[in-house]
């Protein structure tokens, strides 16, 4: 088996793939398209929740968790209209390395179906590892790794 793995690793190595971009047109007709920044906040969000969102940027504070699934849902939709399958928070632990948590929009439902699911709770402040809930999680509680959140103002982007 070991053979194989590091025949196919060789192979994969060994692969010319061109990843450059082929931009046919001025690159400031294009810039920010892929950031879901207040602009797509406005036009996807209702007023009255735009407004509250706005006001949480503006004041520095957390997403209320009363209009968490409103935002979800309209970031959920932009991103998908743009081709994105997956999310991920990059965040900066107190070790200084970066580090991510990556998740799909797929959600498998009862038999054979799914559905793109991305909800408020993906956004708002929640344990990442369970670590202190009874069942134990995958960390003794005395090592849990800390919380993650969306920072409402560190726009949402596509890569």
């Amino acid at each position: 088996m070991t053979i194989f793995r590091k025949e196919a690793l060789k192979n994969a190595l060994s692969r010319n793939v061109d990843l450059t971009p082929t931009i046919n047109c001025k690159i400031s007709e294009i810039y920010g398209n892929n950031v879901f920044g207040i602009d797509s906040l406005r036009e996807q969000l209702p007023i009255g929740t735009f407004e509250k969102i706005k006001q949480t940027i503006d004041s520095g504070q957390i997403i209320d968790r009363k209009i968490a699934d409103q935002v979800a849902s309209a970031m959920k939709t932009w991103a998908l209209e743009k081709g994105a399958t997956h999310y991920t928070h990059w965040f900066q632990p107190l070790n200084g390395a970066t580090a991510e948590k990556h998740d799909a929009f797929f959600s498998p439902t009862e038999g054979i179906r799914s559905i793109e699911r991305f909800e408020g709770k993906n956004l708002v402040q929640q344990e990442p590892d369970a670590s202190s809930f009874p069942s134990g999680g995958i960390r003794n509680t005395f090592e849990a790794r800390g919380y993650s959140a969306w920072d409402p103002t560190s726009p949402a982007f596509i890569v």
